[in-house]
């Protein structure tokens, strides 16, 4: 595996700033695959919002909780992630595929956090 050229202060930051440039387009590219209808009433597109802040804020949480974890629980998050994904002959579900690459993502992202001393500051 190849050196980080990111320095380790400012590797938190980035991490973090991933949601602006993966996450977002992301969820709108599903939203606009016809997952949601576009044209939704004000109430359904304030609590679809209200609900992408929780998950983000789960999100968040996962991944601190991961980051000051033993190896073995994100091993088992990895091992989760292959266990839901769909076995050969068997089909192959986009939300199932999305969510076992999610999960991934999730242990991926905490291992950028990893090694943090307490009370340490992330900017």
């Amino acid at each position: 595996m190849s050196a980080d050229p990111t320095p380790r202060s400012s590797q938190p930051e980035a991490a973090l700033s991933r949601w602006d440039h993966e996450g977002r387009p992301r969820a709108r590219r599903l939203l606009a695959g016809g997952a949601v209808p576009m044209d939704v009433p004000q109430s359904v597109s304030t609590e679809l919002e209200q609900l992408r802040i929780r998950v983000m804020a789960l999100e968040n949480l996962v991944i601190s909780l991961l980051s000051q974890a033993p190896e073995r629980p994100r091993a088992l998050g990895r091992e989760m992630a292959t266990f839901i994904s769909p076995r050969p002959g068997f089909t192959q579900h986009t939300r199932t595929l999305a969510a076992a690459a999610e999960m991934v993502h999730l242990v991926e992202r905490a291992q950028h956090f990893q090694g943090w001393v307490e009370g340490e500051l992330l900017s």
